[in-house]
């Protein structure tokens, strides 16, 4: 069955940099469309960035553009989200997803994503 399981995840100062990994099993990474998202304590999960399966074209929320970046390793069958200059505000669990059939506009849908993986935590210091 397909897993993911994310890594990386941690305490850090605001201005800092955490990079987290998610190591997907069970699937053809390379078929699949891969997503970032977070929920922090008592707001929806919301969308962070992610990479197409085709193209590898990204997409990132307003609130981390030029600040986070996203990128896959086919290879190891792993996406990264590589957060600098993190703020407060970026506080909340990071959770992983795939989804085999998105198009380009289904990638910032949270619940458009069939397989989540367990989440990591980040908080940032203020």
């Amino acid at each position: 069955q397909v897993q993911l399981v994310e890594s990386g995840g941690g305490l850090v100062q605001a201005g800092g940099s955490l990079r987290l990994s998610c190591a997907a099993s069970g699937l053809t990474f390379s078929s699949y469309a891969m997503g970032w998202f977070r929920q922090a304590p008592g707001k929806e999960r919301e969308f962070v960035a992610a990479i197409a399966r085709v193209g590898g074209g990204t997409y990132y929320a307003d609130s981390v553009k030029a600040r986070f970046t996203i990128s896959r390793d086919n290879a190891k069958n792993t996406v990264y989200l590589q957060m600098n200059s993190l703020k407060p505000e970026d506080t909340a669990v990071y959770y992983c997803a795939a989804d085999r059939t998105l198009g380009h506009s289904e990638l910032v849908t949270t619940a458009a994503y069939a397989y989540w993986g367990q989440g990591t935590q980040v908080t940032v210091s203020s």
